[in-house]
């Protein structure tokens, strides 16, 4: 395969990515909601823990699954962060 090609597959799984991570991100918005709602803390550890569990089995390819894991780390920092400036803004 070419280098131009598969850069074609990548650009054309970010779009696909986009929009998935765009949907994820309405989610974590009415989970704002339900927690300012409910008095709870942005962070759930436990909840955190288990989405890292589920990932690392979803993965087949295990040279992969550590820098999958990672991501999903840094996916739910960003939701955080998005969590704390929601709740910082009300």
């Amino acid at each position: 395969m070419k280098l131009d090609q598969i850069r074609k597959e990548i650009d054309q799984i970010d779009q696909e990515l986009v929009a998935l991570l765009e949907r994820r991100m309405v989610c974590v918005s009415e989970v704002v909601a339900y927690k300012k709602a409910k008095g709870l803390p942005v962070l759930d550890q436990g909840r955190e823990n288990k989405v890292l569990e589920k990932v690392a089995s979803l993965v087949d390819d295990e040279q992969y699954r550590s820098t999958i894991q990672a991501q999903f780390r840094d996916l739910m920092a960003r939701s955080r962060d998005f969590q704390e400036e929601v709740k910082a803004r009300d």
